[in-house]
């Protein structure tokens, strides 16, 4: 059997949008799934939209995510080079041999000429198509014969080269995701596929390199499937008959109303559509920057279109390899729901390892002030509570740090309380207990015999040790910052109480 072959095959004309992200994903699992190879290629013949910086965008995000190419332009491989700008020689040898053999043309009409042509079908309201019913009428070399051909093109004669479509040929396009799918010739115009400044059309390149490059399976997004004829026709009009199988991906949905996934519906609802940043023109976070793990982003990505036949929803990128088949793809496009993902993301954060958390709290604080065990202990507590990484910050920093400021509508809930008596005695409690078990059935015994509410008690407690009415486990955090920090922050707080009168309250 043969080998599997799949690539990625973008254009760095910007970021990497997240819609092509998960294009390269479903290409990944695909081959690793199978044994195969998951090539990368960059496809840059478009000069006038190329943007610097695209194909490193392109490979840091892959990077990012664990898509790893087995060949690529930053990885090599035996079926290079990878970049279609670098490929010139053989797109030119290629579209001789198409032109040999009669499959495609030199045309040398203008622009002005085919928008007069567009012009004038319009007004009978009707579609210009340069093809087999007029290209005979038309400046091409079907039109001029071969000398006048020969003269015009040793001149410099700007032309392209166009495909020369079938007259009324019905051409059957098999789709592993949706079937055969059958299109007439006759709705169809002879494409170009050689450009004037001398670089081949993507149905051009494309077609030739994955021939070349021994392409088994092409997975591409369904935007590209009414070019599939054409492309089934150039295989033909070479001769090659391995072509490889398709299999067009349905469109990402945006979160609300009709249409796909967009940039601007990032920028309107508040999300990145890009995995990492972007600095471009236009400086854009992707879901590395807002805090998300690699393989949130993955797992998210891969539901976006599949289904994995079962209720399982959180995966590994190794545990996708091993559930990934074509036969759960979707044919109907998939809703992109941004909560979601935060729910995925928090489910990923609590597999981090408490010791990885540690490093990336060092890192936030730039601190190294407590022993890697009490970080363990305090990324252990923070965890359950970080629907980001991001949200370490604001999670932990009273670790590090007494409260100073108290929000006054936090004190205001404490005003008609005997602060001075509880405080004093949960004092007393943090002093001759040694860890949080032990805390806290003292203190609930304490509140049970002078009648406290044992809620306004905690609520009291939390407020002085991390400056809110919320946070991880108390005592957990109380046994961790040790009693002497622990009894300076309760009398913090009832020093501020004291000084603060029932009016400024």
């Amino acid at each position: 059997m043969e080998k599997v072959r799949v690539r990625f095959a973008p254009s760095p004309t910007g970021p990497l949008h997240i819609g092509g992200l998960r294009t390269a994903l479903f290409n990944y699992l695909y081959a690793k799934k199978n044994n195969g190879s998951f090539i990368l290629r960059i496809e840059d013949t478009d000069k006038n939209r190329y943007v610097k910086g695209s194909e490193k965008h392109i490979h840091e995000s892959l990077k990012w995510c664990g898509i790893i190419p087995d060949e690529g332009p930053f990885t090599n491989g035996h079926r290079g080079p990878y970049k279609q700008s670098e490929r010139k020689d053989l797109y030119s040898f290629r579209i001789k041999e198409l032109i040999d053999k009669k499959q495609a043309y030199y045309a040398f009409d203008t622009n002005e000429e085919l928008a007069k042509l567009r012009k004038e079908s319009e007004k009978k309201g009707e579609t210009f198509l340069y093809g087999a019913k007029n290209r005979a009428k038309l400046r091409n070399s079907i039109a001029f014969g071969e000398e006048k051909t020969k003269k015009l093109l040793k001149e410099g004669k700007e032309h392209v080269v166009r495909f020369k479509m079938p007259l009324n040929k019905e051409v059957f396009c098999k789709d592993l995701l949706r079937g055969v799918v059958k299109v007439n010739t006759k709705t169809l115009d002879d494409k170009i596929l050689y450009k004037s400044d001398g670089m081949p059309t993507y149905h051009f390149a494309n077609v030739v390199d994955d021939h070349e490059m021994k392409i088994t399976h092409v997975i591409r997004g369904e935007e590209w499937l009414p070019s599939l004829a054409l492309h089934v026709l150039i295989y033909e009009a070479f001769g090659w008959e391995n072509k490889p199988f398709f299999i067009h991906l349905p469109l990402i949905l945006k979160p609300q109303g009709k249409g796909k996934l967009s940039k601007r519906d990032g920028e309107t609802l508040g999300f990145p559509v890009f995995a990492i940043k972007w600095e471009g023109d236009e400086i854009l976070n992707g879901y590395k920057e807002i805090g998300f793990t690699p393989s949130a982003v993955v797992n998210f990505l891969s539901l976006l279109g599949w289904n994995p036949g079962s209720e399982k929803e959180i995966f590994s990128l190794e545990e996708l390899v091993s559930a990934f088949s074509i036969e759960g793809l979707n044919r109907s496009g998939a809703r992109f729901d941004p909560e979601k993902n935060n729910w995925f993301n928090h489910a990923h954060i609590q597999k981090i390892k408490d010791e990885e958390i540690a490093k990336l709290i060092i890192k936030e604080f730039q601190t190294n002030t407590f022993k890697k065990i009490d970080l363990a202990k305090i990324a252990a507590l923070i965890k359950p509570r970080l629907n980001s990484l991001s949200d370490i910050k604001k999670t932990s920093w009273f670790f590090f740090k007494g409260p100073e400021n108290f929000d006054v509508n936090d004190l205001k809930k404490f005003k008609n309380l005997n602060f001075n008596s509880i405080i004093e005695t949960m004092i007393e409690s943090v002093v001759k207990n040694s860890n949080a078990n032990a805390l806290k059935e003292d203190i609930e015994q304490s509140v049970k015999t002078n009648q406290w509410g044992f809620g306004k008690v905690l609520s009291l407690i939390r407020l002085s040790i991390v400056g809110d009415l919320s946070g991880p486990d108390l005592f957990k955090t109380i046994e961790l910052l040790g009693k002497k920090e622990c009894v300076l922050r309760l009398n913090y707080l009832k020093k501020t109480l004291s000084k603060t009168s029932e009016d400024s309250l």
